[in-house]
């Protein structure tokens, strides 16, 4: 009887740091907290919480203070191929490791980039296809969006990006970076007054709950994007 009860504490006390660690990590993703992501990836490591640590290595490089961002996604694209041979079929790990190569490939020359480029249309593909998860579906579809806004042609399309992009709207609809990217589409393709009503409406909008931090930088981007437009 004691036995039993100490494996139920042992697996409790298990989903209790599980679930901490991703209360964690998606506050300090959501207000860029340094030191708190910092901690995410110590815990994640410990853990051997894979998706976690290469996830939040990923956001360190992004917005965090180091100063070598490359070695930081090398790792974090390392950690997160092991977890999608442990488990195919994990759909948050598709888009992780996409997101990781297309962030990897700004660091390498424009032949080694777009080599990147397939493994990228890989990973996203695959998480699009998988993810049942709102969240990261929209985040996905985004991703995807941007890589056909953004790559040299004959690789791009400006048709298929603005699809994803609408495509991510709908999923998450209170996302108003969606719309940041929308209005970078349409200006490429010179719909400028098409552009405007984008920009002016993440300027006007409220911040998705997860991604405050994220949001107020999209809000002044915009306002420099607009500016230059008038």
């Amino acid at each position: 009887m004691k036995k039993v009860a100490l494996i139920f504490l042992i697996l409790l006390s298990s989903v209790f740091f599980s679930n901490s660690l991703e209360e964690n990590f998606i506050k300090a993703r959501n207000f860029h907290d340094i030191n708190l992501i910092k901690e995410v990836i110590s815990d994640a490591k410990k853990e051997q919480n894979n998706v976690i640590y290469a996830e939040a290595l990923m956001e360190y490089a992004l917005w965090g203070d180091s100063e070598d961002k490359e070695k930081l996604y090398t790792e974090a694209l390392e950690v997160i191929k092991k977890e999608i041979e442990k488990d195919p079929n994990n759909g948050r790990a598709y888009y992780v490791a996409g997101a990781i190569v297309g962030r990897l490939a700004q660091y390498k020359g424009i032949v080694q980039s777009l080599f990147m480029l397939n493994d990228f249309d890989n990973y996203i593909e695959k998480a699009i296809e998988i993810l049942d998860d709102n969240f990261y579906k929209g985040l996905a579809l985004i991703a995807m969006g941007m890589r056909f806004r953004d790559v040299p042609w004959p690789l791009r399309s400006y048709k298929k990006a603005e699809k994803y992009l609408l495509d991510a709207l709908e999923v998450l609809p209170n996302y108003p970076n969606i719309h940041l990217e929308l209005g970078k589409l349409y200006e490429k393709m010179g719909k400028i007054e098409e552009a405007k009503k984008e920009y002016e409406i993440v300027i006007n909008s409220n911040a998705h709950p997860l991604l405050n931090a994220t949001h107020e930088e999209a809000k002044e981007e915009a306002r420099q994007l607009l500016q230059n437009l008038k």
